[in-house]
């Protein structure tokens, strides 16, 4: 990365034939979208072309650029976070009005849940809400966590923990 800073363009088609692998594989297990994934892949390397001056070398190339990627899949979750639509919240609404035989517990279960887990997650502190997306929704490990977010492993399996007690909580309650 410092060559291609320093101007010399094969040390970037070195690079990208060595790392574009690891992180489309990243990105589409975080993603689990082709389509996302191509979007994000695009704009990490356009990052990674546009910090070619100043990029330091602080941290291995692999974690740099995988902590960009990292950042713009937030982002996206943060942009796309799913909330009750009109029409799902109509019908709960409606089934909130009718008699009491024609309203199993069910109708209403689904949308309590996942409206209580979108609000613990929103509660989480970032980088509890980080590890427990990359944990959960990626199905990373421990070591993988770690590398992408910069924290020691025992720090991930803390944050972790303290954000599956923080959800179980929301949840008992």
């Amino acid at each position: 990365m410092l060559a291609y800073g320093h101007g010399d363009v094969h040390a970037f088609e070195a690079l990208y034939a060595r790392h574009r692998g690891t992180l489309y594989r990243f990105l589409m297990r975080s993603c689990r979208d082709r389509a996302s994934a191509d979007e994000l892949f695009q704009e990490t390397w356009s990052r990674v072309v546009a910090a070619r001056e100043r990029y330091r070398p602080e941290a291995k190339f692999s974690t740099w650029m995988l902590q960009i990627a990292h950042n713009l899949w937030i982002d996206t979750i943060r942009r796309h976070r799913p909330q009750a639509g009109e029409e799902e919240t109509e019908h709960v609404f409606r089934t909130l009005d009718a008699p009491e035989t024609e309203q199993p517990d069910r109708l209403l279960s689904e949308f309590e849940q996942r409206r209580r887990l979108q609000l613990a997650l929103e509660d989480l502190p970032d980088e509890q809400r980080t590890a427990f997306l990359l944990r959960m929704e990626s199905e990373l490990g421990l070591e993988e966590i770690a590398q992408i977010t910069g924290a020691g492993q025992e720090t991930v399996k803390s944050r972790l923990r303290y954000a599956f007690a923080k959800i179980r909580a929301r949840f008992s309650e």
